[in-house]
């Protein structure tokens, strides 16, 4: 591949995204001009070199600090859109830039630039400098490249699948779903596909380069049947290589859109109270992220914000509960090779048979209780700084069938999927919309519920789930993204069912 300077390389990347537009076609060159498959990319496509990464972590170290690192990023997004039968969006988004982050005790000085030249770069450099006061100090005199295992292995660069070959995928999704019912009025469908390339240099001589991909195809339906409309919409994907989407895919997600809108014809209000909730396998482990797992990232602890900044080594749960947060499950939405400062992916055990065990941990946490990161740095792009976050979270299967949970609730209610969350991080209070689920009546599963939102407290639901079943399943979507301190990242959750002795749940009549 020929080398591009940055300015070229922009000009014909917003051209081309203006191009597809209003096009299904890209140009050919695009794929040759954004490749990313072959080690030392960045030196090889834009000239940094070992030299000129310990030049920018100097400048980063001239005023002092504990460490510096720079993130460089090269990310290429692409959607296809169709609505009415049509494909009438289709477009492409270039990332292209580094961030240079200076640390000095729990203090980041941070700078970015778009422009991978040695004289933009120093000058990120020294804003971010301007954190320390003290004398300059020393980096790495070499960089040892990161060995590390790979999650997400690619059969082929998603850069040079062509448009043509997507296309087929939302036009087919869009075909099953209207084949699945006459009440179908209206389809909704997308692909995104995102390819992002990264390389973490580090002050300590860590030098880190991963190629991440991420993807999924998604339908939304509306549904009409006597006067009254539904919709429901399903996705599935991760980190995956592009021969996932197959035809099973295609229909999967069709048939499950069609599905989860059906049944909402028939749906009932459930009594309001306090009432038995079981949450159902998969993606209802999107309240265990939410209403537990933030409260369990570290700064949050650091920072004594968190309900569990003084319960590590205590009981917060049953002994048939653990939890963990996982980045080495291969294909799905949150898992890493490495996290953004250069720390192998791993698995953190947070709570062990019901006891907290740790906590998710950046390099600045991991500096202030003494420990090992646990690999959980993360940020959003090169133009953000890192945060603990979340990767895979999960519930552990326990002892009981999914039908001894259901009987035990006795009358109460399935969560079968849940969405429009909020949560208040440090109390962990939350209210979730419950959009798919059903009663439970005399222990068994009766009619389809909708209309309703459950509330509850994150460490008191997590000291009240009694039984935990023996279905685990890690939610199957890879459009989910989790927001904190204004970034977005990739995310993944699953757990089995179990059952939380009580939840308020918001319905038509106090029972």
């Amino acid at each position: 591949m020929n080398k591009v300077s940055r300015r070229s390389f922009i000009k014909t990347a917003a051209a081309t995204a203006a191009f597809t537009a209003s096009t299904p076609i890209l140009p050919k060159g695009w794929y040759d001009l954004i490749r990313a498959d072959s080690p030392g990319y960045f030196e090889k496509e834009f000239g940094i070199t070992d030299q000129l990464c310990q030049k920018v972590l100097s400048e980063a170290l001239s005023k002092g600090g504990d460490f510096a690192d720079l993130f460089f990023e090269h990310t290429i997004s692409n959607w296809i859109l169709l609505e009415d039968g049509k494909v009438n969006r289709a477009y492409s988004d270039v990332a292209l830039g580094i961030g240079i982050r200076t640390v000095m005790g729990d203090q980041v000085g941070y700078g970015f630039t778009q422009e991978l030249t040695k004289g933009s770069m120093l000058k990120a450099a020294s804003t971010a400098a301007t954190i320390a006061h003290n004398e300059a100090k020393e980096i790495s005199g070499e960089f040892v490249a990161l060995q590390t295992k790979n999650f997400y292995p690619l059969q082929k660069l998603l850069t040079s699948v062509p448009l043509e070959s997507k296309l087929p995928l939302v036009q087919n999704v869009n075909d099953k779903a209207f084949s699945l019912s006459p009440h179908v009025v209206k389809v909704n469908a997308s692909f995104h596909d995102q390819q992002k390339r990264i390389m973490v240099v580090t002050s300590e001589g860590v030098k880190a380069e991963d190629l991440q991909p991420r993807n999924y195809l998604n339908a939304s339906v509306v549904m009409e049947k006597k006067g009254k409309r539904e919709r429901a919409g399903w996705n599935l994907g991760g980190r995956k290589d592009f021969s996932f989407y197959s035809g099973s895919v295609v229909n999967e997600v069709a048939r499950e859109a069609v599905e989860r809108a059906e049944v909402l014809f028939d749906a009932v209000q459930p009594p309001a109270g306090e009432i038995p909730v079981v949450l159902g396998p998969g993606v209802t482990g999107v309240l265990l992220h939410e209403a537990i797992g933030h409260g369990m990232e570290a700064d949050f602890n650091r920072k004594k914000t968190s309900t569990y900044c003084t319960m590590m080594g205590q009981k917060v749960a049953e002994p048939t509960v653990t939890i963990l947060d996982d980045g080495t499950v291969p294909h799905l939405a949150g898992s890493i090779n490495f996290d953004d400062e250069g720390t192998p992916g791993q698995k953190t055990v947070l709570v062990d048979q019901g006891i907290l065990a740790s906590y998710m941990h950046d390099r600045i946490s991991a500096r202030h209780y003494k420990l090992k990161p646990t690999g959980n740095g993360r940020r959003q792009s090169y133009q953000h700084y890192v945060q603990p976050r979340m990767r895979n979270t999960y519930m552990l299967e326990g002892p009981s069938s999914p039908e001894e949970v259901i009987q035990k609730a006795g009358n109460g209610m399935y969560v079968k999927d849940v969405s429009n969350g909020q949560v208040k991080i440090g109390e962990g209070d939350f209210a979730f919309y419950v959009s798919q689920g059903r009663l439970i009546e005399n222990g068994k599963l009766t009619a389809p519920i909708k209309d309703i939102n459950i509330m509850g407290n994150g460490p008191k639901m997590l000291r009240s789930i009694t039984m935990v079943g023996s279905d685990f399943e890690m939610a199957k979507g890879g459009g989910g993204a989790c927001g904190k301190g204004g970034q977005a990242v990739p995310v993944g959750f699953g757990q089995p069912t179990c059952l939380v002795k009580s939840l308020t749940v918001g319905g038509v009549s106090a029972k």
